[in-house]
């Protein structure tokens, strides 16, 4: 019985998202399209963005109406229900936090951290970079836009220069919407990316826009490549105007 209540507790998200979902005009879940299909450069270039553009933007209408109900609920936290209790404390485990006191500042603060929108142009310059623009292998055989790993033999595909020692895979996925999703989710859960996530708020708390390019400075441990990857993407953001999708 615990374990069904728990699975009910978990439509706090799941919930809205069915709410946000049905105000969403378009969102394709047919896969994506073959973008070899289009000439490399501005065609190729649009075709990209005007597929993700709506599922990150989706993603994020999600995460913002659970972030909105959480704020409403930090401020009272003792009118809490045991059913929303319940909700509050799956959703912080969903974002990596082990323990959840309803009555703690300093955890409602952790988890409104983490519960926050990736901006579109971030989304968009690493899912480009990463994926060569949707035409990479992990891309079109595993729906893996963004390079993330996994570690369970058989969970991906094999990269064909791993080195002799590792044992890390390139994820499979269901879905492009899928990719974009965990992306989203590794950005606001994962250690490796507390910057990131410091940086948003303070942009936030100060009624600042929490840019792509901004935030880029938290994505440190994201590539082997370091700060160059991080010059990289902001280039890459500039050169496409993708910042006009951050307001």
């Amino acid at each position: 019985m615990i374990e069904a209540n728990k699975t009910k507790r978990m439509g706090l998200a799941a919930g809205i998202a069915v709410v946000v979902m049905g105000l969403v005009i378009w969102v394709s879940t047919s896969g994506a399209p073959d973008f070899t299909d289009y000439e490399a450069g501005a065609e190729r270039k649009g075709a990209f963005f005007s597929y993700f553009l709506p599922i990150v933007q989706q993603h994020n209408q999600e995460i913002q109406a659970t972030r909105d109900e959480l704020e409403v609920w930090a401020q009272a936290p003792g009118d809490l229900g045991w059913w929303d209790r319940g909700d509050v404390e799956d959703l912080a485990e969903y974002y990596g936090m082990d323990a959840f006191d309803v009555s703690s500042k300093a955890d409602w603060k952790t988890l409104l951290r983490r519960v926050d929108v990736v901006p579109p142009s971030l989304a968009l310059a690493q899912a480009a970079n990463e994926s060569a623009w949707g035409t990479s292998r992990f891309a079109t055989k595993g729906n893996n836009y963004y390079g993330q790993w996994c570690f369970t033999e058989g969970c991906g595909l094999v990269p064909n220069s791993r080195d002799a020692g590792k044992a890390h895979e390139v994820a499979e996925f269901d879905s492009p919407e899928e990719s974009v999703e965990r992306y989203i989710h590794n950005l606001n859960s994962h250690k490796a990316y507390a910057p990131l996530r410091s940086i948003r708020e303070t942009l936030r708390d100060s009624g600042n826009t929490a840019t792509g390019s901004a935030l880029a400075a938290g994505l440190g441990k994201y590539s082997e490549r370091g700060d160059e990857y991080i010059k990289e993407l902001r280039q890459m953001m500039q050169f496409n105007k993708l910042g006009q999708y951050d307001q």
